[in-house]
């Protein structure tokens, strides 16, 4: 497999694959795993699921796949050749590989650092381009001086981080995607201009066709980078034939008395109010069919309802429909390794 001629690692150059690999022996496995995985005559890769909706699994990407995916980026955020770019994620997971794959395709000047909570801390170079998850990015708001351009994934952003991001210098997006698509396949962006309305739209990168089914989720036609079209449970609202709103889970939705509750879409009312991190879920009820709660991680015991409930959200600017009818305290939720939160195993620990 070849790479582009431009692409350094680490501020190296190579002659070729031979060189890169042995180069690569210096640095971590991971990444010289995946250079090894990469740079082999096999058309396909096989990559880890993130585990977020379900049991981490191991699939098969085709390598050129990946390298549209890569391409589709670089034209979508003008990232030509010789852009900067650091590598702080793992290359174990989908987003740290493709990080990569740009690189090598596109002729990238990539550094590539150990991934930590804030990996720009001890840095004093200017990137053109670095992706992060929300904790990495939360951990680095003083340092974004040192950042043209920043996508952020694995997670959603929460309102309160994307507030904090509209004094930024560089430009940031959010990414929707995932393992089966090759990375992500739309951007939003959620600073710079943006209007409340306009950073809550994803627009598709080149190539990528978009629809729902008859529940309202998102259909994906994406030739270039996956096989087959791919039907998610993503509830969506399209605008135009090349952007969407992201509405929440359709696996998610609680049916309260007959009333349907997106819990993402009131999750964003309470984000100014619940410092830590928290979700809602339902739970069966006798009466009501489901019952909407809250969960959220603290360290203590109790279980709050009824008034109790109203009185602690007294301050979001909630529905009658919108109150949970409890609140639990979970002193950790379950998590993946990507550090998203596994919201069923969670639940099931009440």
């Amino acid at each position: 497999m070849k790479f582009h001629k431009a692409f350094q690692l680490n501020g190296q150059l190579f002659r070729n694959s031979e060189e890169l690999l042995a180069y690569s022996c210096q640095g971590s496995e991971e990444l010289h795993s995946f250079l090894q995985q990469w740079l082999n005559d096999s058309i396909e890769l096989k990559v880890m699921t993130s585990g977020s909706t379900g049991v981490p699994k191991e699939i098969s990407l085709r390598k050129e796949h990946m390298k549209n995916s890569a391409k589709a980026t670089g034209v979508f955020l003008k990232l030509g050749v010789k852009t900067k770019a650091l590598l702080c994620l793992s290359p174990n997971y989908i987003a740290g590989k493709m990080m990569l794959v740009r690189a090598l395709e596109l002729g990238w000047d990539l550094d590539v650092v150990k991934e930590s909570s804030s990996p720009l801390e001890q840095l004093d170079k200017v990137y053109d381009f670095v992706a992060m998850v929300p904790l990495q990015l939360s951990n680095s708001l003083q340092f974004l001086h040192r950042v043209k351009t920043l996508i952020v994934g694995g997670a959603s952003v929460s309102p309160r981080l994307c507030q904090s991001l509209q004094g930024a210098s560089c430009v940031v997006y959010a990414t929707y995607g995932m393992t089966e698509t090759t990375s992500h396949i739309a951007l939003k962006r959620l600073n710079h201009g943006q209007s409340e309305k306009e950073s809550q739209i994803y627009r598709v990168l080149p190539e990528v066709s978009i629809s729902v089914d008859h529940r309202g989720c998102l259909v994906i036609d994406a030739n270039k980078v996956s096989s087959e079209r791919i039907t998610t449970n993503d509830l969506v609202k399209i605008v135009g034939k090349d952007a969407f709103h992201w509405l929440g889970r359709h696996d998610t939705v609680v049916n309260s008395g007959g009333i349907k509750l997106i819990p993402e879409q009131i999750e964003i009312k309470l984000v100014e109010i619940i410092s830590q991190r928290f979700f809602l879920a339902g739970l069966p009820d006798e009466t009501l069919g489901e019952k909407l709660v809250l969960l959220i991680e603290d360290s203590r015991k109790s279980v709050l309802n009824g008034k109790e409930v109203k009185n602690f959200l007294k301050k979001a600017n909630l529905s009658k429909f919108e109150y949970p009818k409890e609140i639990h305290f979970v002193k950790k939720f379950e998590e993946t390794q990507t550090k998203k939160i596994k919201r069923k195993s969670t639940l099931e620990m009440i």
